[in-house]
């Protein structure tokens, strides 16, 4: 695993380093292995990000969007994931609907559309049960209560290991999410944190020991590369 820290000025210099760094693992993708898989986070943090992709020519035909964790709501919920990727980037450029592969949400069992969702995935990259994909691309970022994704401090998400997807757990509110595994096998995972707010969580993701059940992005310990792109607030206390 390749680790990087960048603390940046504010949120605006975090937005404009992970825009450059995001384009340019679309092209090392695409150079490589002519396309490029990218799974989006939600959250306040990242829509900047897609507004400004949105704002490029790039090879859309060879861009696959997915998502690493969905609220179980309709797309058109205000608190879907989907929904705001959407109407910040993907609705504003020539993306076919076939390069876009949403985590389904409007079954009557969230179980079910995750176990629809993974046999999607094992569709698309072309691998067999108990095989993990390579994501190009993951974006994630962390709640105050160090979670990722939908990956929450014990809850049983945090102990698949055999699921690329499955049901996280918010306040007795289903989410799907991806697993640890499926996460730990992309390319390049970046995490954007925000904020002052993030400031005890980060300490405990970054301590010599810590419990990842109770600090579960710690689990995230990617085959790729690794990038910490946070904002001073966020990253003020961090020695790195």
């Amino acid at each position: 695993m390749n680790h990087n820290v960048e603390v940046l000025a504010d949120k605006t210099a975090l937005i404009e380093r992970s825009l450059e760094l995001v384009r340019a693992k679309i092209d090392e993708a695409i150079q490589q292995r002519d396309r490029c898989t990218i799974a989006l986070a939600g959250g306040s943090t990242p829509k900047p990000l897609y507004e400004s992709l949105a704002t490029f020519n790039l090879p859309w035909e060879k861009i696959h969007i997915f998502w690493g964790d969905e609220r179980y709501v309709p797309p058109t919920d205000p608190d879907s994931n989907q929904l705001m990727a959407r109407q910040a980037w993907l609705d504003r450029v020539n993306l076919d609907d076939a390069n876009i592969h949403p985590i389904p949400t409007q079954g009557e069992n969230p179980a079910t559309d995750a176990q629809h969702h993974e046999a999607h995935l094992q569709e698309f990259f072309a691998i067999s049960p108990g095989e993990f994909p390579n994501f190009d691309i993951i974006l994630l970022g962390i709640g105050d209560d160090a979670h990722t994704a939908s990956l929450f401090p014990h809850t049983s998400a945090l102990q698949v290991r055999d699921r690329l997807v499955t049901v996280g757990n918010k306040d007795g509110q289903p989410r799907i999410t991806f697993t640890v595994p499926l996460i730990n096998h992309a390319h390049n995972v970046f995490f954007l944190v925000a904020g002052a707010s993030k400031q005890q969580a980060l300490g405990q993701i970054f301590a010599a020991e810590a419990d990842p059940l109770t600090y579960p992005a710690r689990l995230i310990q990617p085959l790729g590369e690794l990038w910490w792109l946070l904002d001073e607030p966020a990253g003020r206390e961090l020695a790195v």
